[in-house]
């Protein structure tokens, strides 16, 4: 066949030479359409993680961003209020040893004092020289405990110290709230409308131009709008 055989040909409309396509069964239709109209909704009392894919979370209180925060926030709060208390019980407990520590001291430097008097005098006792070396070595033991409470102290305080940066770390996310909720407020205002929602105007449900058969119906809208307020 020629070239102007074939232009006379397709001109006088006797061949089609669009190609069509293998028409789907009515249940594949179906399906698809199913997937179109439920690919972007969250069911939070069906909810499950599909293989390969990555869903957000459900919206349900676990999954509530602000209101997990500020579960955060009050708890930390409320646990280094607790600590806050129990370094403080141990740093006083440490200032009562170290005050104690310091007058039995005093009671055994003068008993040591009347030992060295009396071992000196009468050597040939030996119980004098004996009380003598027990009282230096309890004043040794003293000591020892003076340092530990001291050493108690210090760490408690350095432990306080540390503490505020917890609190610091709650600001912060006190902060991130803070500006979290102002964006949610200000994105409010900006789709906020003049009309009261209940005083508007029902939405029509099909217009010029609309496919009705790929249109989801009412019973598929209100039941979608139904599962939204579901918890």
């Amino acid at each position: 066949m020629t070239q102007e055989e074939l232009d006379a040909l397709i001109m006088s409309g006797e061949a089609d030479l669009d190609v069509k396509e293998t028409p789907k069964k009515e249940s594949q239709k179906n399906e698809e359409s199913q997937e179109e109209f439920t690919a972007g909704f969250i069911d939070p009392n069906n909810y499950k993680v599909e293989a390969g894919k990555k869903w957000p979370p459900p919206p349900t209180d676990d999954h509530k961003v602000v209101h997990q925060l500020d579960d955060v926030t009050k708890d930390s709060e409320a646990k280094a209020t607790e600590i806050f208390d129990q370094l403080d019980n141990i740093s006083s407990s440490a200032e009562k040893i170290i005050k104690s520590s310091k007058e039995i001291k005093k009671y055994f430097e003068k008993h040591q004092e009347i030992f060295e008097k009396l071992s000196e005098k009468f050597p040939q006792i030996e119980a004098f020289s004996n009380s003598l070396e027990e009282s230096k070595q309890i004043a040794a033991i003293l000591k020892d405990i003076s340092n530990d409470a001291n050493d108690s102290l210090d760490a408690s305080m350095q432990a306080m110290d540390i503490m505020q940066f917890q609190d610091i770390h709650r600001q912060k996310i006190e902060r991130v709230i803070n500006v979290m909720r102002a964006l949610a407020q200000y994105m409010n205002s900006l789709f906020e409308g003049k009309i009261d929602d209940s005083k508007r105007v029902s939405s029509a449900v099909f217009i010029a131009g609309d496919n009705k058969e790929d249109m989801a119906s009412e019973d598929d809208i209100e039941a979608l709008i139904a599962s939204f307020g579901k918890k």
